[in-house]
């Protein structure tokens, strides 16, 4: 409607109408885009602010890990369209996948950690995993564990331990192969060393972290709900900003090291 009293205006004083270009709103399926609900959120302290991981500003965004390549890209691909344009989180997270992958290196995060205790096994034992597989160069995260009377002791997820029944076969990533003896009182016995006999035995693949390399840190969720936990030790070489990969989690931004916080991007 503007438009049009615009140009009639132009023609009443003779003037050269000027390419009016209509742009509809580009937004999101998830997270809140009302300015007025947001403000209204942030006065009652039902958000943290504008970089609240529940909106969907590009404060917001960027606190998440998403890439401003990943936001010109969807802008170029999209185009300007008069009409509203909504684009899915899958769509959007997987353009940002797809820049950040080569950046981030894997680490180990254990939520909601419980003990497990490994018996009849032999040591010394080292674990090695790399920290990108797709670039050996960059090294591998390694750590040497000594059993103590022939156990040895490991943290793992509460969640993948409860999914676990008795008699089955898991694999520690990078470490060693047990059978799980009780779920309920964290209990496991040495099956083997090689992965080949994971593979076949159909083990499930796990994260751990070692007692005395590890530190306890947190991941908040797009949510602004909380996984708390404990990280591997080689990941406080990490810089805030920088955006990993917790293996078999997802994609995180550092937002703090002391204490480990890390903002959820997406899997």
């Amino acid at each position: 409607v503007n438009t049009v009293r615009q140009r009639w205006l132009h023609k009443h004083f003779g003037w050269k109408s000027p390419e009016v270009i209509n742009v509809g709103r580009l937004g999101l399926e998830v997270g809140v885009l009302s300015k007025s609900k947001m403000r209204e959120g942030i006065e009652k302290g039902i958000y943290n602010g504008w970089d609240d991981p529940r909106l969907g500003t590009l404060r917001a965004l960027r606190r998440r890990g998403i890439q401003p390549q990943a936001i010109r890209n969807l802008m170029i691909h999209v185009g300007p369209k008069p009409v509203n344009v909504s684009i899915s989180w899958d769509f959007f997270a997987a353009e940002n996948r797809r820049i950040i992958e080569p950046l981030s290196n894997r680490y180990s995060f254990v939520s909601e950690p419980v003990k497990l205790v490994i018996k009849d096994i032999e040591g010394p034992l080292k674990s090695h995993l790399p920290l990108h597989p797709d670039y050996p160069d960059r090294g591998i995260r390694s750590y040497k564990l000594k059993p103590v009377k022939g156990q040895l002791e490991v943290y793992v997820s509460r969640k993948d331990l409860e999914r676990f029944h008795e008699g089955e076969m898991v694999r520690l990533m990078g470490l060693v192969n047990v059978e799980v003896e009780s779920p309920m009182e964290g209990l496991a016995v040495f099956h083997s060393h090689e992965m080949e006999a994971a593979r076949k035995g159909g083990a499930a693949f796990i994260n751990w972290v070692p007692p005395e390399h590890c530190i306890p840190g947190k991941v908040v969720m797009p949510d602004a709900s909380e996984k708390t936990g404990l990280v591997e030790e080689a990941a406080a070489k990490l810089r805030v900003n920088d955006v990993f990969q917790f293996e078999r989690f997802g994609y995180c931004r550092l937002d703090a090291l002391n204490p480990f916080t890390a903002y959820f991007a997406h899997t």
